[in-house]
């Protein structure tokens, strides 16, 4: 199976979430990934086979618990295979910080400016008096 195969299912992505925390017992994945998702614990047990079968996870048997966890190998790869197509987001990205952070300081510089005393609202005390209702 292809790596992209394994990653494209939601689950599978799910629990590889989960493990990216830390070693977990196979009961409290299926428990977790069955709420979240509504499927049964033998589901649970074949998305994690896939996993361990292609290397995304391995496994321990620690007495009647098996303890999974992520192996980065396989993330590894994929991430070197990105790496030849970040040029097409990189520069972007660093775009959009750019106008992000223009627009952060010009709403502070705006907020700061709009507090001054010359911007009073009509029903402030200090408004001119002189003008009449409308009739």
């Amino acid at each position: 199976m292809h790596a992209f195969d394994i990653l494209g299912d939601p689950v599978r992505r799910r629990i590889l979430e989960l493990l990216a925390d830390g070693q977990l017992p196979a009961g409290q994945i299926a428990a977790t990934i069955g709420g979240e998702f509504g499927i049964s614990q033998p589901a649970v047990s074949q998305h994690l086979r896939v996993l361990r079968d292609n290397g995304f996870a391995t496994v321990t048997v620690d007495g009647t618990r098996r303890l999974y966890a992520v192996d980065t190998d396989p993330l590894r790869e994929i991430d070197a295979w990105l790496d030849r197509y970040r040029k097409f987001w990189t520069n972007r990205l660093d775009a959009l910080d750019t106008e992000l952070r223009r627009g952060r300081r010009a709403a502070s510089s705006s907020s700061s400016s709009s507090s001054s005393p010359s911007t009073r609202s009509p029903s402030s005390p200090s408004a001119s008096s002189s003008e009449a209702p409308d009739a």
